[in-house]
């Protein structure tokens, strides 16, 4: 999921020495300055459907939303939904990349992986059979075709797994206002990390009470 972090007001150049690792000329003199730019987060692109007019029509095409700041990607467990791996990157960090960085968890008592689409790749693929896993990801449509039945049925029963992990993405964002208001994806990790810290520790404690009181 995205989360928010201060927006930075830079130039067009220097926007460019960042996007190729650089310090931009102008701050590398003036350190009280570049304490205070964000040099790893980036803007992206948020995807969100149309919704519907008050005349009952829907707009032609989705919504685009400009975005900045991180993307925490987390893996859940099936059963008890307790955040087993994370990792936090730039906005604008492709998602399917980060299965093949730590987000699997070998200590499982399960092997099977639902993911969504972006998770789907020969990359991926290769690496959860080498490693293991059962891949339980998404198919994607093809190109210019119709997606066939059975496999629109095989995403549906997929996505009854797989949606899970949002619960936990939209209690941390209702509960803890998941957002950063530091400098740096070293302290933004540290405050995402510690947001999925106090998620496992109410969900713990809420499923103790469920035991309690069965």
């Amino acid at each position: 999921t995205l989360v928010a972090a201060p927006k930075q007001r830079n130039t067009n150049a220097e926007k460019a020495d960042l996007r190729e690792g650089r310090i931009p000329e102008d701050w590398q003199d003036k350190p009280a300055k570049l304490s205070h730019k964000d040099r790893h987060a980036r803007w992206t692109l948020k995807f969100t459907k149309a919704k519907r007019q008050d005349d009952g029509t829907m707009p032609s095409s989705d919504l685009a939303i400009p975005f900045f700041g991180y993307k925490s990607h987390v893996s859940i467990d099936r059963k008890y939904r307790f955040i087993r791996k994370w990792k936090t990157t730039h906005a604008a960090a492709s998602d399917g990349a980060r299965l093949r960085e730590g987000l699997l968890d070998k200590t499982n008592t399960a092997s099977s992986v639902w993911a969504d689409t972006a998770y789907r790749s020969k990359a991926n693929e290769d690496f959860m059979e080498k490693q293991g896993f059962v891949s339980k990801v998404h198919r994607k449509k093809p190109h210019l075709k119709p997606m066939p039945r059975h496999i629109q049925k095989s995403n549906a029963g997929k996505s009854i797994i797989r949606s899970r992990v949002e619960h936990v993405f939209a209690d941390q964002k209702s509960q803890t206002g998941l957002f950063v208001r530091t400098v740096g994806i070293s302290r933004a990790t540290m405050r995402i990390g510690l947001a999925n810290i106090v998620y496992n520790m109410r969900r713990f404690l809420f499923l103790e009470r469920l035991n309690a009181s069965a």
